[in-house]
């Protein structure tokens, strides 16, 4: 994987598959008359994603700094987490089985970017997995009196936590500027999404 297709090192999408930013600059989005209903649900989503991601980073480091009880801690962050990982993967399910395929017949000079979004999206899956076994083994500790095993477990945990919503920061604004200037220039309509 290059430099700038790899989901940690890269900052953006390449200069080639952004023509549409130009024409579309984010400031200009929420006024623009085709960002349709579709276009802004599906941002809500990505920014309820955003929002979430940094409710559980916060619940994490509070919990690391001694500023939540194990049991308290564990009672908030379960069910969010669950939320959260299993939201994102109905949505990457409904992005690569629907959106994908009619944006990239719509403009093929994107292939290659949906081509490096569906990567993140396997690459995303994989992490998701390796965070709901640390976060199951955190968990587990919970239960118990080990300060040392549980603080080992949640250091564990952070790693991996790290790793999924830190690519998933990217992965979403790369995302963005992929797509809703796309849409901004074709309408949802013309696209067979809105």
């Amino acid at each position: 994987m290059s430099h700038q297709t790899d989901l940690d090192t890269r900052t953006g999408l390449s200069d080639e598959l952004l023509f549409l930013l130009r024409q579309y600059p984010r400031q200009a989005w929420d006024a623009h008359p085709n960002l349709g209903g579709m276009a802004r649900f599906w941002l809500d989503r990505h920014n309820g994603f955003r929002q979430l991601g940094g409710v559980l980073e916060d619940a994490l480091s509070r919990f690391r700094e001694g500023e939540m009880e194990p049991h308290a801690f564990g009672a908030f962050f379960a069910p969010r987490l669950q939320q959260f990982l299993s939201e994102l993967h109905h949505h990457h399910m409904i992005e690569d089985q629907h959106y994908f395929p009619v944006f990239m017949a719509a403009e093929t000079r994107l292939t290659r970017g949906f081509e490096v979004l569906e990567g993140d999206h396997e690459m995303i899956h994989t992490r998701i997995e390796q965070v709901i076994a640390s976060a199951n083994g955190l968990l587990g500790h919970l239960q118990g009196t080990d300060r040392d095993a549980i603080r080992r477990a949640a250091d564990g945990y952070a790693v991996d936590s790290d790793r999924l919503i830190g690519g998933l920061m990217r992965h979403l604004d790369d995302e963005e500027d992929l797509i809703v200037p796309l849409i901004l220039e074709r309408g949802e309509g013309p696209l067979g999404i809105g």
